[in-house]
Order: C-alpha cells, then structure tokens, then sequence
C-alpha cells in the first residue's frame, strides 16, 4: 500500500464518527471512498464506484448486538455495542472502499489488496492521534493557562474551558481536512446517504430524482452525536474529584465508553422527542453538517440507493419486513 493511500485511509478514519449514525435505525448509512454503506435492522451492504465507472458491492447479514448479547438491551450499554458495531462495520466498509480504489481501469491484473495489520495499525494510530488531539492537548492548554489565569482552576471553569477548547479543535480539523478534494468528495457520498434515507423515509418511491428533493441534514448523524459527546464529556469530567494533570488525563480515558453511552441515550431521546429542550442540544450538529454535508450529484445518489437496494432484498431474503418510521 503507498503512503498516499495510507494516509487517505488514516483520513477517513479520523472522519468515520463524522459520517456514521451510529444508532439502531431501520436504515442509516455511512459514506466510503467513492461510495456508501448502508444498514437494514439485519443487512448490510457497501456500494463502490469503480474508476472504471462500474458500481460494485459487498454486503452480508448482520445481526442487532442487541439480539446477539441481551446484555446490550439495557440504557448505556445499548450505545456501547451499537457504536461498537457501527464502527466495526464501518471499517470493513473502510476497507473494502479503499480496496476498490485502488484498482485502475488501465489494470489487467487484480491489485495488492490492504492487509489486516496495515489496516488495524491505521486504527491504532489514528485512536493515539484522536486521545493527543481532543484530550491531551487541550487538558495541557488549559493547564498552562490555570498558572497565570488562577480563575481557571476551579472545576468548573477548568473544564469548561477544557470543553470549549476541545469543541474548538475539532470545527479547525474539521474545516481543515474539508478543504481536502477527497474528503469533500467523501461528504458529498454522505449527503447522497442523508438524502437517501430521507427518500426512503418519506415512503416515496427511492430514486435519483426523489432522492435530490430531500435535504443533506439529517439529525441521525453523527456530527451531531460528536457535539452532543463534546457536551456531555464537560459535564461528567466535573463531576470528578481529580486535579492532578495525570490523573484528569487518565479520567478522560477512563470514562470514554460511559460519555458515549449517555450520548446515545440523549439522541435516541432527542430523536424521539423533536420539539424538546434535549433536541435543541442536538441542533448543533445539524448547523455543522453545512460542512460535513454536501449536495451530491446523480451518480453519487445512484451509488447510495444501490446500497440501499442490495441492502433491502438481502433483508428481504431473510424474512425481515421494513416499515417507514
């Protein structure tokens, strides 16, 4: 694998929780290179756009973690494995997009694929570089600031400084690596996904021209789950009792899988309850999809509903039967 696919690769790892739903839905999706993967209740399915211009895919059965382990079925714990296997399952779409890209139309031959340890050594390094980025590096900001701003060492100043920090590099990444031609290329896939599952929830008949009606933004997404992560993670982080440096960083760690959990429980409840206070805690997120979204063209649309098809009949070879939410 060459550097430049590497570091594409590392690129859409860091962008996945961006483009993922993340949450147990009739039908959600996630944007690939040059494709999209989209999830029935026990299916799955990638589509890819070949160079070549052909569409390709890969899909599979794919039970709920919640029918595999009951012990999922339960308030937090139900966020952990559907985050979990939303991303698990969204680097095997990862992969399986890189792997098409890889493929020229010149080729005769099939080209090297991306290896396993390629692969889980991308994830590593990308999960060290998102602990440095969004909790290192502001917790050290912050506590540099405390010595010559004493007012930031209380609690409740020191992490809501730490959070505002936080949300702050994560809009400069994010606007950074948007001006990237490939990850532009990557959210414009995303919002043919959002649109869609719009289609598709609108009970309309899903094709290209219905599809282009429906809006980018979508409250599923992930963006706004990512924000939502931003602000709860500044409310536990003070409940704390902890004030060495060590010893907040290792809180910060520690207490990932729980902000997540509590996360999902407050878009599930959001999503239910659109004109709530809670909802507006998620509208942020639909205000940044303006970045994380673009209008996508015909082919790109024609991509997404191929998922979606190839999706719904292995859903529909297995007996299952999807009802418009």
């Amino acid at each position: 694998m060459s550097l430049r696919t590497y570091l594409r690769l590392a690129a859409h790892i860091q962008m996945m929780p961006v483009l993922e739903s993340g949450e147990e839905t009739l039908v959600g999706g996630q944007a690939v290179m040059e494709g999209v993967m989209m999830r029935a209740p026990h299916s799955y399915c990638v589509a890819v756009r070949r160079p070549s211009g052909e569409i390709v895919t890969e899909e599979m059965p794919v039970a709920r973690m919640s029918e595999k382990y009951p012990i999922f079925k339960y308030p937090i714990l139900r966020g952990l494995g559907t985050l979990g296997q939303a991303m698990s399952l969204g680097i095997k779409a990862l992969r399986y997009s890189a792997n098409v890209a890889l493929q020229t139309p010149e080729s005769t031959e099939k080209p090297a694929e991306i290896s396993s340890w390629a692969l889980t050594l991308n994830v590593i390094l990308s999960l060290g570089f998102f602990l440095f980025l969004y909790k290192f590096v502001p917790l050290y900001l912050v506590t540099s600031l405390g010595k010559w701003y004493p007012a930031l060492n209380g609690r409740l100043a020191f992490n809501l400084a730490d959070g505002l920090l936080r949300m702050g590099i994560f809009l400069v990444f994010l606007l950074l690596v948007s001006r990237s031609k490939d990850i532009h290329r990557v959210f414009e896939y995303h919002g043919a996904e959002h649109k869609v599952v719009f289609n598709y929830e609108s009970g309309k008949p899903v094709n290209i021209a219905n599809a282009q009606l429906f809006s980018t933004f979508h409250p599923r997404c992930g963006t706004s789950f990512l924000l939502v992560v931003m602000v709860i993670s500044m409310i536990v982080y003070a409940l704390v009792p902890v004030n060495t440096f060590a010893m907040r960083l290792l809180a910060r760690v520690v207490l990932l899988p729980v902000i997540a959990g509590l996360s999902y429980e407050l878009i599930r409840f959001a999503a239910k309850r659109r004109g709530s206070f809670m909802a507006l805690l998620t509208a942020p997120g639909l205000w940044l999809q303006r970045v994380t979204t673009q209008p996508p063209s015909d082919d790109q649309a024609a991509v997404a509903i191929s998922a979606l098809d190839h999706a719904m009949m292995l859903e529909a070879k297995q007996g299952g039967e999807l009802v418009i939410a």
